[in-house]
């Protein structure tokens, strides 16, 4: 069983940044692939990014490539969510989320451990 509690959410202006950070405990997450989701008021839960059980696989929704860096440090079982260059469009609730394999995947039910989620809200 892992627990994952995300931290770092809050309210930013358009062009700053955010560091997401998502703390696992109780269970094998050093060799599960992990990632990060984001669900808007009213959409469906959207896939932001992933990597593999190592970090040497990662990969990325179109909408963030190039703003968003994903990683991780299995000595503290700890994954993060870098966000560059924030747009108002990328508000939502943003999800950590763990596979019990080590490859990645894009979609929700690929994965089966989630955190509560934290609040990104960014202004114009």
């Amino acid at each position: 069983q892992v627990q994952l509690v995300e931290s770092g959410g809050g309210l930013v202006q358009a062009g700053g940044s955010l560091r997401l950070s998502c703390a696992a405990s109780g269970g094998t997450f050093t060799t599960y692939a992990m990632g990060w989701f984001r669900q808007a008021p009213g959409k469906e839960r959207e896939f932001v990014s992933t990597i593999n059980w190592n970090g040497g696989t990662t990969y990325y929704a179109d909408s963030v490539k190039g703003r968003f860096i994903i990683s991780r440090d299995n000595a503290k079982k700890m994954g993060y969510l870098q966000m560059n260059s924030l747009k108002p469009e990328d508000t939502a609730v943003y999800y950590c989320a763990v596979r019990v394999v080590p490859t990645i995947a894009t979609t929700p039910n690929a994965y089966y451990y989630w955190g509560q989620g934290t609040q990104v809200t960014v202004s114009s």
